[in-house]
């Protein structure tokens, strides 16, 4: 296995995950992954993300990435859903688990593996 095909699958792991926790270092790692790079600093920059408390809008964010997968395929009762869990997180009225529990169930219904195998989805199990 290449060096840079490993570096691509750590990133397709935990691109989400990044994205839920800080979307600076997100842009970071996307960045650097244009150019010559190891794969420690690429965990290194990852574990930076995860050690940041996630903002409301950083999970917001990720989640809306994430439901992209889903929006042109869902039902309006899913899109419905979709928007009613959002905006109960906004209100303080979920929390995040059931953002990430909904789109788990979405991604097991409709077979997305990419996000099946999100390592912020691997973690709910």
């Amino acid at each position: 296995m290449s060096r840079q095909y490993q570096i691509e699958q750590l990133w397709k792991q935990h691109k989400y995950e990044v994205l839920w926790h800080d979307q600076n270092k997100y842009k970071l790692i996307r960045e650097q992954l244009k150019y010559d790079t190891t794969i420690e600093e690429i965990e290194t920059l990852i574990n930076e993300a995860l050690n940041t408390t996630p903002s409301n809008g950083s999970i917001i964010n990720a989640y809306d990435h994430m439901w992209g997968y889903f929006k042109r395929k869902c039902s309006s009762s899913e899109k419905s859903l979709h928007n009613y869990l959002k905006e109960a997180f906004k209100k303080e009225e979920v929390d995040e688990i059931y953002l990430l529990q909904f789109l788990k169930s979405m991604a097991n219904y409709y077979d997305i593996n990419y996000i099946k195998t999100s390592t912020i989805i691997q973690k709910l199990n």
